[in-house]
């Protein structure tokens, strides 16, 4: 045939594939299916994603781009496939080529995935050279975000590049038909990371890891871990003396510790699982998973007090893993960090910072270059909803309705901070932060934020932060240079935060319930039934205000804000049942009055978590909140979700214009109390309250505006009974219910919203 007739049976494809498709096997999938086609060509990460260079007969290249379109890799996330058609260049092959460097960067860095059970099964095969080997991983699993710099993603850019690697794993990374093939952190005992394990000054400990670290749990010790994002804190979970010591260590009187399991038939004696539960700990975010806990599973109270579920993760690497060979079933695997310090993530910052805290060290050579701790998530009614989005998530983007223009930073709230940064229509929102309230937590948002902006090639150009003067992330966004900055009300950014997380760009109904946010009128929000989009909104409805005595000494202690509501509400009869209920405060109590008739140091305050403090004080259930939403957390433990449950009759309730006037609930409570009612009804009762009065304002806005689109946002969304009555109550009032799914409901998905709001009101000023 002549050359001429070759040619015209010849085409060319440049294909470009955008989205997660770096780290994940991506070019190794490419590669195997252009010679299952048979196709000449090339692949190569860039900036971009991944360029691929298809060239044969026509037939041949249209299949091998329609599978290209249709498959992928299990972890790899493909947001868009474009092609061009070019000469053919004479391809005799298909090669994996070298990187390509510079160019705008849109290639996106995978989060970090649990162990494989390839990588699994050979570390446990005597006869494979990865056998016990604590950092096993291939394509399909591994650390990834936690020890990348920049991108392309390659192991230069990586913590890796210290490790160079042996013959073995040499040839692995270069056989194109190996599972091992570019994956960047690929090691093994001879060429790779290695673990050490030091006592308390930092001395080396010899003989066998697991052996002593089995003799340490064992005697109550406690023991920091390295893990792909950072420390954690273990002890053995059935030991209740140790428990009480590391609460003792931690400075955490009361706040519930996660636990790491050895497997799932672990996690079936101790909690009830459905499937949804089970495919969520076994997947490749491995993340906490809140369970109930079967009554009569025997574990410690110390683990979680209060509480009837428990937080529970699974094994994701192989450390964990040969840990859990010894005598436990169940181990503490808690953050490493001091209270609400960042979690510990370096050897000797860990041994200065934990020193105090645990009795040895097991750590590592590799260096985490992200700071990521493990997420955490419920099921419910099958639906995954993330209460905090970090470890096995992130950086993986949301994608919104936004445009081209400025790179936007939305900077997050106080508490669970997360920045996100938004870039044409995708929202990188950061892993978990934290709490500013310290030196440490200012220094981890703004090294975060510089790794992210780093590894995304971005500045920040916009500025969207909480419109409360005192926050400490509002300040923090004053010193990012920026062309324009906007304050956002907190929960308008809730609000817009729901709209984004469901793609949608329209004005909805936003019934946002949450402990506390800034309002424009000076006072304190936080039961907010709103009209609005991302542009602006309108305060409809809310809860009556009342004075919140001692201000955040009041969070701190819910009896104050019950004696609030007690005086407000119930007057001379109020005072009188303070007294009865917390006499014994003596002089505190007298004060707290004080500041309640006068107005002294009390901010008005019309929060939904105050009120749940309020009625959980009330009954005994909690006066003092040793973790942000204790009170609300432990008095939802209460509720009776059965049939009688839902059956009992709500407290009365009014509304008045726009406001919503609680107080009938609080005499309610004190009557019920009067009567010996169980605290289990009284919660039931309550709940089924706002449940009521939910409905009754989003029905009267829904009536007043045609609205009929409710988004529910707001940390209060997380307690199960009120999330899954509500959308079922509002669904069969013909409402549309819009709910979180990719950030949590907290004040861990506030910064989204605040990137989009800041990117609409830019777009209206240009």
């Amino acid at each position: 045939m002549a050359q001429g007739d070759r040619a015209a049976q010849t085409v060319r494809y440049r294909i470009t594939v955008r989205g997660t498709v770096q780290g994940v096997g991506y070019r190794p999938f490419i590669y195997n299916l252009a010679r299952s086609c048979g196709i000449s060509g090339s692949v190569q990460n860039a900036g971009r994603g991944v360029i691929v260079e298809a060239e044969g007969p026509p037939a041949a290249v249209h299949r091998f781009l329609e599978q290209v379109r249709s498959d992928r890799p299990r972890l790899a996330r493909v947001d868009e496939v474009t092609w061009e058609s070019l000469p053919p260049a004479g391809y005799t092959g298909f090669a994996i080529t070298a990187s390509q460097a510079g160019g705008e960067i849109e290639a996106l860095v995978p989060p970090d995935v649990g162990l494989c059970p390839d990588c699994a099964r050979e570390t446990f095969d005597p006869a494979d050279r990865h056998y016990h080997y604590p950092f096993t991983n291939c394509t399909n699993c591994g650390p990834r975000f936690t020890i990348v710099r920049e991108l392309p993603y390659d192991r230069p850019k990586t913590s890796m590049s210290v490790f160079p690697m042996c013959l073995d794993c040499t040839r692995e990374y270069h056989d194109p038909t190996d599972r091992r093939f570019h994956a960047q952190p690929v090691a093994c005992p001879v060429c790779g990371p290695a673990v050490e394990l030091v006592d308390g000054q930092g001395r080396s400990l010899p003989g066998k890891w697991t052996e002593i670290c089995w003799e340490l749990l064992g005697q109550g010790k406690i023991l920091a871990l390295k893990s792909l994002g950072g420390f954690h804190l273990a002890c053995d979970a059935h030991n209740p003396a140790a428990l009480r010591e590391l609460r003792r260590r931690k400075g955490r009187a009361a706040k519930p510790f996660a636990v790491m399991a050895r497997d799932l038939e672990t996690v079936a004696r101790y909690c009830h699982l459905d499937q949804a539960e089970r495919e969520l700990l076994t997947s490749p975010q491995a993340p906490i998973v809140v369970l109930r806990r079967r009554p009569e599973a025997r574990l410690p109270g110390e683990l979680a007090p209060g509480l009837q579920t428990l937080g529970v993760m699974l094994p994701y690497t192989p450390l964990h893993f040969l840990l859990f060979r010894g005598p436990f079933d169940l181990l503490v695997m808690t953050s490493g960090n001091y209270s609400e310090l960042p979690l510990a993530k370096d050897n000797d910052r860990a041994l200065e910072e934990l020193g105090g805290i645990a009795d040895a060290f097991l750590w590592h050579n590799r260096e985490i270059v992200n700071r990521c701790d493990d997420s955490l998530a419920a099921v419910m009614d099958g639906e995954i909803q993330l209460f905090r989005r970090s470890r096995g998530y992130v950086p993986a983007p949301v994608p919104v309705p936004t445009g081209d223009g400025p790179v936007v930073l939305g900077i997050g709230g106080e508490m669970k901070n997360t920045f996100c940064l938004l870039k044409k229509g995708r929202a990188f929102v950061s892993q978990h932060i934290g709490e500013l309230d310290s030196i440490e937590g200012e220094e981890n948002l703004f090294h975060s934020l510089s790794n992210f902006q780093r590894l995304l090639d971005i500045k920040a150009e916009v500025v969207g932060y909480d419109l409360h003067p005192d926050y400490r992330s509002s300040r923090l966004a004053e010193k990012v240079p920026a062309v324009a900055r906007f304050a956002v009300q907190h929960h308008h950014a809730h609000l817009a935060s729901c709209l984004a997380d469901n793609g949608l760009d329209e004005r909805a109904i936003g019934v946002i319930l949450d402990g506390t946010g800034y309002g424009p009128d000076g006072t304190l929000w936080g039961f907010e039934v709103l009209t609005g989009d991302y542009l602006d909104f309108e305060r409809e409805m809310h809860l009556a205000p009342v004075p919140l005595p001692g201000g955040e000494a009041a969070v701190r202690q819910p009896w104050r804000t019950a004696v609030a509501y007690l005086l407000t509400g119930l007057g001379t009869e109020g005072e009188r049942v303070a007294g009865e209920r917390f006499g014994t405060r003596g002089r505190e109590l007298d004060v707290v009055c004080q500041m309640v008739r006068r107005g002294f140091n009390a901010p008005l305050s019309a929060g939904c978590g105050r009120l749940f403090d309020a009625v959980a004080a009330l009954t005994g259930v909690c006066t003092r909140n040793s973790y942000e939403g204790q009170a609300a957390i432990e008095l939802g433990e209460l509720v009776l979700d059965d049939d009688q449950g839902r059956k009992l009759p709500p407290y009365p309730y009014s509304i008045e214009q726009k406001v919503i006037l609680p107080f009938g609930i609080i005499a309610g409570v004190v009557e019920d109390l009067a009567q010996g009612v169980d605290a289990g009804v009284i919660a039931t009762r309550f709940h089924n309250t706002v449940l009521a009065m939910v409905r009754d304002a989003v029905r009267r806005v829904g009536a007043a505006t045609g609205l009929k689109t409710v988004a529910l946002s707001g940390g209060t969304w997380q307690n199960r009974y009120l999330f899954l009555r509500a959308r079922e109550a509002l669904r069969a009032d013909g409402f549309r219910v819009l709910t979180h799914k990719q950030v949590p409901a907290n004040d861990g998905g506030l910064c989204l919203g605040q990137a989009v709001i800041a990117y609409r009101r830019w777009k209206q000023c240009v």
